[in-house]
């Protein structure tokens, strides 16, 4: 009887261990609608999930994605939330930004001069490319 007791405590310790540990929670955000209520609601969504899987004892990794018009997201001076995404920049590490190089390519070359973005937006080739890697790595799709 000792020994089974024994095993049950070690197996409820074990399984205790694990949950304790968390998980890891990967998700990809994509914004391609020049609109601050869209632009908002994505860093929204970024910030509760964050809380959320904090409070579990969970890791999350995000990434916001954006492309198309929702590259004003990271244009200095156009961006409304260029405050927000400075600051969730400092206080969240598993937070990054991608910008679509297509997009950008092709916002520079209708201006007729280089597009600058925000140091916190990481250029990628391709926003919709990015976005089916990340998907194939297993990140949640999320489009607010």
């Amino acid at each position: 009887m000792k020994n089974v007791l024994l095993a049950g405590v070690i197996a409820l310790g074990s399984a205790t261990a694990c949950l304790a540990e968390g998980v890891t929670h990967h998700i990809a955000v994509h914004v391609d609608e020049n609109d601050p209520q869209v632009m908002n609601m994505a860093l929204n969504n970024v910030q509760n999930v964050t809380a959320y899987y904090k409070e579990q004892g969970d890791e999350v990794v995000v990434e916001v994605v954006a492309y198309g018009p929702g590259l004003n997201m990271y244009v200095p001076g156009k961006s409304p939330v260029a405050d927000r995404i400075s600051a969730m920049s400092l206080e969240m590490d598993n937070l990054t930004f991608a910008a679509c190089g297509n997009t950008l390519r092709n916002m520079s070359k209708k201006l007729g001069h280089d597009v600058e973005l925000m140091d916190e937006a990481n250029v990628v080739p391709s926003g919709v490319v990015r976005l089916v890697e990340l998907q194939e790595q297993g990140f949640a799709y999320i489009r607010p």
